[in-house]
């Protein structure tokens, strides 16, 4: 089997990569990335020579290029995880949001239904999206698979418009499909603009902790390890046209949550008590923030047998081990066009 991953050098592609090149041999993994700022070739250091993966530098949002490599491969299923994610990034320039996200998947979709031309026994189309197309939550309530789409930010809008594609190929089409849609993935590899790394990086160089608003926005974590073992079973176990949270059942608050990083930092740094809580800076609330996102992720794992192998705690602990075990990757990534993106968007 043939499997196209899109995005793999990235924070969850390269997770989803791993894990399918060390487990399964007797499939081909081809890892088509961009490498832009988040696309990374050393977070797949220890595979890059595996005999079952090959790595393609390229772009979804080109066609010509899309379509020859699916003439010359004829990928037997996709993997679709190549995305712009920041919200923040998509409030400076949603258009970009658009092309990737949009028409990078239509783009996708084509060359996949070209190739095959009807003839989709055993292949299939895996969307990855995100819980913020469904919008934000009061203070109760979960987001189910049929949870109505009500996306806020440019970023949440082009991922809905992206699973409205998906499903209307494959009712047109009979483009064979999954979608899974994700809470807040952290982990090792992540890219430091999302808050948990940006904040031990922050911690790291005794810099302000921004905060945005009182703090108090709500989000499901969800350890990227067991995201990528999640996408393992629904590719091989999903039932074909249907959709898939996937959640940490692990709310947090912002503020709870980086008052309990800092106070894990403060252990593993041997600082004094309470020595990175003083970096936390209030900074003004970003537009369109929505209040609370949460999955409800109980069909996967009353369907499929998945559920979280590890507590927030352990979780975020590992991660943060794996950051000061790796200082150099977050100096590397965090210069250059990093720090004008950091000047600009928390200056």
């Amino acid at each position: 089997m043939k499997i196209l991953i899109t995005g793999g050098a990235g924070f969850i592609g390269s997770h989803v990569v791993r894990l399918f090149v060390n487990t399964y041999k007797d499939y081909h993994i081809y890892n088509l990335d961009s490498l832009t700022y988040a696309g990374n070739l050393e977070n797949l250091k220890d595979i890059e020579h595996a005999s079952n993966y090959t790595f393609i530098k390229g772009d979804i949002t080109d066609e010509s290029f899309i379509n020859n490599i699916f003439k010359t491969h004829c990928f037997d299923s996709v993997i679709h995880l190549a995305a712009e994610s920041h919200v923040d990034r998509s409030i400076a320039d949603p258009l970009a949001f658009v092309k990737t996200n949009v028409i990078g998947t239509m783009i996708l979709l084509n060359a996949f239904k070209d190739c095959w031309h009807s003839n989709f026994d055993n292949k299939l189309f895996y969307h990855v999206s995100t819980d913020e197309v469904y919008g934000s939550l009061g203070e109760q309530g979960l987001f189910t698979e049929t949870t109505s789409y009500d996306p806020n930010s440019p970023y949440s809008a082009s991922k809905a418009s992206s699973d409205h594609f998906v499903r209307a190929y494959g009712e047109t089409y009979s483009v064979p499909y999954v979608i899974t849609n994700c809470s807040n993935n952290y982990g090792q590899n992540q890219f430091p603009e999302k808050l948990i790394p940006l904040f031990i990086n922050n911690i790291l160089k005794g810099k302000e902790l921004p905060v945005y608003g009182d703090g108090n926005y709500t989000r499901d974590w969800l350890y990227v390890v067991d995201h990528a073992k999640a996408i393992d079973l629904v590719f091989h176990k999903g039932k074909i046209s249907e959709t898939y949270n996937i959640g940490g059942f692990n709310e947090w608050k912002n503020i709870d949550l980086v008052k309990l990083l800092c106070k894990l930092m403060d252990k593993k740094l041997g600082n004094p008590h309470g020595s990175s809580i003083g970096l936390i800076a209030y900074v003004k609330d970003r537009p369109g923030h929505d209040l609370r996102y949460a999955i409800d992720a109980n069909k996967i794992k009353n369907e499929l047998g998945w559920q979280p192998s590890v507590t927030f705690e352990e979780g975020l602990s590992n991660t943060i081990d794996w950051y000061l075990d790796n200082t150099e990757w977050l100096n590397r990534v965090t210069s250059g066009e990093y720090q004008l993106y950091y000047q600009k968007q928390y200056n």
